[in-house]
């Protein structure tokens, strides 16, 4: 209770700050009306981008690439022209006593960052990358569907010159890569990345050879017809009764499933739909659900501002991660949402057993998808991606090169090749519609983060297995509202885990996971992660 008394009153002096601000300096008003503005444009050609990859027809592309180059560089302008600098200016001085998690505190110490980023870039460089990357996603498109490497390869050949000119914009780096990892999880270098991976690396291959010792566990009854139209029915409504609502979002279909928002009270996401194989449409509805659940729930203060969304890449692919792993594919569960299942499917699943299923969606294999891994050797993929990139970036590695050298990365990685590049480097859609560089690593950043926030959580609530039982999200969703998603960009992601579970962001909580499931899954005396 004291503590929540300290925090009631430091709300307080928080909001007689803000307010004494706003009536002492208009300019805040000002700053806010502009950074508005900006948001606006920004939202819009978010919304194009939506409609490019839904249900734009293909005859689209070319105006679609210039209306986004348009949005873009009119939203770069005006957050450089050097109005809002100058606004920031003005205010500097009486925020000083702003207490530093107030939101205004924030909002200034956020903008500023971002007009320092955004004035090293061209405007004219912003709008060319912008009208680069609706043509390369639509060329990606039918170079995914034809199997042909050879029809995207140009056009990525020019991303790989955009990404290193945006690079250079940021002079001083210690690798090429940098600005561009920091552009997506900020504080983030590719040393430091790959000291992480490298530490991870060392605890999973054990763990991934271990478990491929063993006898493989039985998926058949994932891999039978299940109508594409009974999937999306059942995907939707099984995320309305975890707390996703029609009223403020939607989901449809798309190639490569991603989250948008428009605004707080607009986030879509989207699916795709194998009719031979279950998990792809649950799964990705799982997983953009929970990218969904983090901007929904941020604070209505920070509608409209540069405060709204997600710290970085990695705290967001946490929220995705823990919905559609820790949650969604746990025990716990399943044992509430598998007759909901067996009913919407009875022909394929009534005569199997929940075990049986359970055993099934968190099979460890091998496999070629990154999007489709099990959860011991998902982190694997992401490793390879990032090590590629870095060559890319570097100049040891040739876009004509990149085929070959990912299909013997999955070869000596995974003991896989790819039977098609479309199951290969084409199978992604982060370097063909946007840059080459910071596109993967926050997908393992997420997955070590989200065992943090979730042991966090657990400990915080323990009973939170048994609720998920009986269909009750609310504790987990409370706890990570509060903690979390309520605050939006004000924090860094190296603040906001030590804020949440008191420690940096570590590998021994996502092991510590992966030991106790997957130990038990398999029967394996797997090596007890010292806490």
């Amino acid at each position: 209770m004291p503590n929540q008394a300290r925090a009631d009153d430091r709300c307080m002096l928080s909001t007689i700050a803000m307010q004494t601000l706003e009536k002492t300096h208009p300019k805040l008003t000002e700053l806010k009306k502009r950074l508005a503005e900006i948001d606006d444009i920004n939202c819009a050609a978010s919304l194009l981008y939506w409609d490019q990859a839904t249900y734009m027809p293909l005859g689209g592309a070319t105006a679609r690439g210039r209306q986004l180059a348009t949005l873009r560089q009119l939203a770069h302008a005006k957050l450089t022209d050097g109005a809002i600098a100058q606004l920031l200016e003005d205010l500097s001085t009486d925020a000083a006593d702003l207490p530093y998690d107030s939101d205004t505190a924030a909002l200034l110490r956020i903008t500023r960052r971002q007009v320092e980023r955004a004035t090293k870039v061209p405007n004219s460089f912003m709008a060319e990358l912008s009208k680069h990357r609706a043509e390369t996603y639509q060329v990606w498109a039918k170079a995914r569907e034809s199997n042909s490497f050879a029809l995207v390869q140009p056009y990525l050949e020019k991303t790989l010159e955009l990404s290193r000119e945006w690079a250079n914009f940021f002079p001083g780096y210690d690798h090429i890569a940098d600005p561009l990892i920091d552009a997506s999880d900020h504080g983030m270098k590719a040393a430091t990345i790959q000291a992480i991976f490298a530490e991870l690396r060392s605890q999973l291959v054990p763990v991934v050879q271990a478990i491929t010792e063993q006898p493989p566990i039985a998926d058949h009854c994932l891999k039978q017809f299940f109508p594409e139209a009974d999937q999306l029915a059942f995907s939707l409504k099984l995320i309305q009764q975890m707390g996703f609502s029609l009223d403020r979002g939607r989901q449809d279909k798309t190639l490569h499933p991603f989250m948008t928002n428009f605004s707080i009270n607009d986030v879509r996401i989207t699916t795709r739909v194998q009719e031979q194989n279950f998990s792809e449409c649950l799964f990705s509805t799982l997983h953009e659900m929970g990218h969904a659940f983090y901007e929904l729930g941020n604070a209505p203060a920070l509608e409209n501002t540069p405060l709204a969304g997600g710290i970085s890449s990695g705290v967001h692919e946490s929220q995705s991660r823990l919905w559609e792993n820790m949650v969604g594919r746990s025990r716990p569960f399943w044992r509430y949402a598998y007759p909901q299942l067996q009913a919407a499917f009875p022909a394929q699943l009534q005569s199997v057993p929940l075990e049986t299923f359970y055993r099934a969606i968190n099979k460890v294999s091998p496999s070629l998808i990154r999007t489709d891994a099990d959860e011991v050797t998902y982190n694997l993929h992401v490793m390879i991606r990032f090590d590629l990139e870095l060559a890319l970036l570097e100049g040891s590695l040739s876009i004509r090169e990149l085929p070959d050298a990912w299909n013997e990365r999955y070869r000596s990685d995974l003991g896989l090749v790819p039977d098609s590049d479309s199951n290969g480097v084409l199978q992604d859609v982060h370097w063909y519609s946007g840059c080459i560089g910071g596109a993967f690593q926050g997908y393992t950043l997420g997955n070590l983060m989200s065992a943090q926030f979730f042991e966090a959580a657990l400990k915080a609530h323990p009973n939170i297995p048994q609720q998920l039982e009986q269909g009750d999200f609310e504790s987990l969703s409370h706890w990570l509202q509060t903690n979390l998603y309520q605050h939006g960009r004000k924090f860094t992601a190296e603040e906001i885990m030590v804020r949440v579970t008191g420690q940096p962001l570590g590998t021994k909580p996502l092991m510590r996971y992966i030991h106790k499931k997957f130990g038990e899954l398999y029967d394996l005396p797997l090596t007890a992660i010292a806490a």
